[in-house]
């Protein structure tokens, strides 16, 4: 059955979206809520928009040539979408659609004057809402005019910002109908916007008002200052009233104006607070019908408030799923795992089998919930102390919260508060052979995973899985495990904290870790420019590697001269560190051994900026660095008052930490190990599914969480449709940036250093390892993509492990998120490379090629040209 060309408002609502849009589909729901006044009015359907593209046979061309731009492509973006936009309001308005919509008008009313607003099938949706990217027309007087705008709406949905928006969220120009609302008009007294949650914080019990006085568009426009209004649980909790010097107004004849304000009223709020109050209860009422916060444009008319539109508020972060009314206080996982990017659902739930702590999701991240933690005095300290020392803006958003006395419950030190954070750590003898045993356990227990998994297919696969991870976290949680990572870690605040106190010396630690024996992960980085050095005599290798971009390249190597070296090379590496990637706590990320590319450009810059032997000399060098530092700290302490026994405590502590700081990264390289093997044997299982047609790929199954893959495997059943709700809420995370510190209120709290001693304009983070350096900033956030000179400085979101190899190539590192324990800098104090962690936007605030100053020591990064 053919739509028809239009709809009144009462007949629609969210199953019509592909009829009327997201706009019309909602309003047609609000104008079903008891007490919401809607204006009235219709909707020109998205059959009638089809009929008019149909009649420009060259929009289809141009919408060919549009899906194959780059979105940066400004120019070219620009010219095609105004030719289509010129084609479209050229196009008559068939007869029958014309009439339909006169028809339409008559019933609505004998009023004259209309809004006439686009409502696209991409719109005011869940996870993207497109606010302004169509156009409203307001006060359109006559038949004739509506018809003209009503084309104008059309031709909208290909602005030039529209199209690069949907570009940059991947959704195809094709699959996207505009439908039209026409909507009697109102002449508001004032006007606004409602957000029932706060959209800076996210706190879902804080609404806000912004108001203004005439049409809501000298708001929308950013003509004025709106007045805000914040309210809480039924009372104006904040308000900052503005000078409202402008206002919009409709014409008799049509159209708007911009008009001044009379001086008397401009200091006036646009609302009384009880309107206010009013108001925010109609949003409540709203948010309860669509089920989550929303973003509401009203109207002011006569002391009644009119809905002109609602829409779901897509920025704000997710809140864990509790099921209870409790207050709770979260903390992220991914900032302590250097990893805050969405993790898709076999990532999450693998994470979460194999995790020592309960972890919830929300947004495609993982945190843990620390209330019980917090709501004990004894467990509190140690908490905040270990979150202090790894990432100081933690600890300062965890104090935010507890400032809010009637936030976080108090129970006695006798209460079900948990050990306190970091496990016990009872003293253990500095000896190497403890962190010996400890790797070979490690290793016998994953070699007897490779060798047990490898007969086990089908459910009993899964079986065998759900008892491999309590092997995983039996090795993991093992006593002395945890007590060889809290020595080298503690030994390090130690040497820090008495040499600061005694010396004068801040971060001292920082050199006497230089080159500490057995960190796999610093190795890994020394052990790609061994790679380089096998490679770098080849000039044929070296020629063909710049050009790699299958896969498939290895075998391709043993063609050339000295091919068959660089790829017994690669393979021996790609041997011991191929399971690691970016983003590795994710199962489903592409390891280096799936994706070797990944490794070439780090391969050539190694060949171009160092010399052969580069790695032992490197290594060796750090060595000397530590061990000079070791004599000039030890004599020093001897001048002084006790001098003996302070140099005694001292010389201890740093055996100690050279003992046990590098063991500090190798659980984490025995996790990745494992998960590699985990992988494997799911991706077979995977493959079984799609010769069976079960799935149509392989990668289907990183969409499913590991319980609901071990349902598909045993039924040969899955929902294809869940699959593909689960990619749209995938790439939907992307867009949201996953808070420190998130309440169960929806408040994402930052956290600050409240520090004044910095200079004027630096960027303050947290200093992790010592110097000074100056150098280019290299902004990069793709390793893939990284081309380093000597003397570059890294700037970027944040480095897990599988950045170390870049690490030998640069001079500094500036990252946003990290602590004084995470691997990078860890990394960054074995290589002695200046570093400054946890500094908020710093990949947007520096720009690439930009010279900076990082002060690893004080912590802050000065911006120099």
């Amino acid at each position: 059955m053919i739509e028809p060309y239009v709809l009144g408002l009462q007949e629609v609502d969210e199953t019509k979206v592909a009829v009327v849009g997201g706009k019309g589909a909602h309003l047609g729901r609000l104008s079903r809520i008891e007490g919401i006044r809607v204006p009235g009015g219709f909707c020109v359907t998205t059959e009638a928009f089809r009929r008019i593209m149909a009649e420009g046979p060259s929009i289809d061309d141009r919408l060919d040539q549009l899906s194959r731009l780059d979105p940066d492509d400004r120019e070219a973006i620009r010219t095609l979408s105004a030719q289509i936009r010129r084609t479209i309001e050229g196009i008559a308005i068939p007869g029958d659609v014309a009439a339909a919509i006169a028809r339409a008008l008559d019933q609505v009313g004998e009023q004259a004057a209309y809004a006439v607003r686009s409502s696209a099938t991409a719109e005011d949706l869940p996870t993207a809402s497109f606010a302004g990217q169509h156009d409203t027309y307001l006060n359109v007087v006559g038949p004739t005019a509506i018809l003209q705008h009503v084309s104008r709406c059309w031709a909208s949905l290909f602005t030039e910002r529209a199209v690069t928006y949907r570009q940059r969220n991947g959704i195809d120009h094709r699959t996207v109908h505009m439908a039209v609302v026409v909507q009697q008009m109102v002449f508001p007294h004032a006007a606004g916007i409602l957000f029932t949650a706060d959209p800076v914080t996210g706190n879902r019990k804080v609404a806000t008002v912004d108001a203004g006085f005439g049409l809501g568009e000298a708001l929308v426009s950013g003509l004025v200052n709106p007045d805000v209004f914040k309210v809480r649980d039924g009372e104006v909790v904040a308000k900052a009233i503005a000078a409202k010097q402008r206002a919009v107004q409709a014409l008799p004849a049509g159209g708007t104006q911009e008009v001044a304000v009379d001086s008397q009223r401009q200091e006036q709020p646009a609302l009384t607070d009880a309107q206010v109050v009013r108001l925010v209860q109609f949003g409540r009422r709203i948010e309860a019908h669509f089920g989550r916060p929303q973003d509401i444009e009203w109207c002011l008319v006569d002391d009644g408030f009119q809905i002109v539109q609602s829409r779901p508020i897509t920025t704000l972060f997710p809140i864990p799923e509790t099921g209870d009314q409790e207050n709770h206080v979260y903390v992220s996982v991914g900032h302590g795992q250097m990893m805050t990017d969405p993790m898709k659902p076999l990532g999450l739930s693998v994470w979460q089998l194999t995790a020592m702590v309960p972890m919830r999701e929300a947004g495609g991240r993982l945190f843990v919930d620390v209330t019980r933690r917090l709501a004990s005095p004894a467990s509190r300290a140690g908490l905040l102390d270990v979150m202090g020392r790894g990432d100081p803006l933690i600890r300062d958003a965890l104090e935010t919260v507890l400032d809010r006395e009637d936030f976080v419950p108090s129970f006695p030190d006798t209460g079900p508060g948990g050990p306190p954070a970091g496990g016990a750590s009872a003293p253990i003898e500095t000896d190497p052979a403890i962190v010996t045993e400890l790797i070979e356990r490690s290793q016998a227990s994953i070699a007897a995973l490779e060798r047990d998994i490898r007969t086990k297919t089908g459910p009993a696969l899964f079986d065998f899985l759900l008892e491999a991870f309590e092997e995983h976290k039996r090795v993991l949680g093992d006593p002395l495990n945890l007590q060889a990572i809290m020595a080298g870690m503690e030994a390090t605040w130690w040497l820090n904290d008495k040499l600061l106190e005694w010396l004068g010396e801040k971060n001292a630690a920082d050199t006497l870790t230089l080159s500490a024996p057995g960190n796999v992960t610093s190795e890994m980085g020394l052990a790609l420019l061994d790679v380089a050095d096998v490679i770098r005599p080849h000039a044929e290798v070296v020629a063909f590697l710049q050009g790699v971009e299958e896969e498939g390249f290895l075998d391709e190597l043993a063609k050339l001269a000295g091919g068959t070296e660089a790829r017994d090379s690669i393979e021996t590496y790609l041997d011991r560190y191929g399971m690691r990637c970016v983003g590795e706590i994710d199962i489903t990320r592409p390891r280096w051994r799936e994706r070797p590319t990944t490794l070439v450009p780090v391969i050539l810059d190694n060949v171009r900026n160092f010399e052969p032997g580069a790695a032992q000399r490197r290594f060796e060098q750090g060595r000397q660095e530590a061990r000079k530092k070791e004599q000039e700290v030890l004599s020093r302490l001897r001048a002084l008052p006790d001098g003996e026994q302070k140099a005694d405590e001292t010389k201890r502590m740093i055996d100690r930490v050279r003992t046990f700081i590098g063991y500090r990264e190798y659980p984490k390289y025995a996790i990745v190990s494992r998960y590699f093997v985990y992988k494997q044997a799911l991706l077979e299982e995977a493959e079984r599914l799609v010769q069976a047609n079960v799935l149509p790929e392989k990668e289907d199954i990183f969409y499913l969480a590991f319980q609901e893959l071990h349902d598909v495997v045993r039924s040969n059943q899955v929902d294809d449709q869940l699959i593909q709700q689960r990619k749209d809420a995938f790439r939907a995370y992307h867009a949201l940036t996953p808070p420190r510190v998130l309440t169960s209120d929806g408040e994402a709290v930052t956290g600050a250093y409240r520090r004044d001693d910095v200079p004027a304009g630096a960027l303050i983070g947290l200093p992790v390892s010592a110097g000074t350096i100056e150098g280019r900033a290299r902004v990069i956030l793709d390793m893939a993509e990284a081309e380093l000179e000597a003397g570059d400085i890294l700037v970027t979101t944040s480095t897990d492990p599988s950045w170390s190899p870049l690490f030998v190539g640069i001079v500094g590192l500036v990252t946003e998120v990290g602590g004084l324990m995470t691997h990078g800098a860890v990394i960054a104090r074995e290589y002695g490379l200046p570093a400054v962690v946890g500094v908020e936007h710093a990949s947007r605030l520096i720009r690439d090629g930009q010279r900076i100053r990082v002060h690893g020591t004080e912590g802050y990064v000065e911006i120099l040209s």
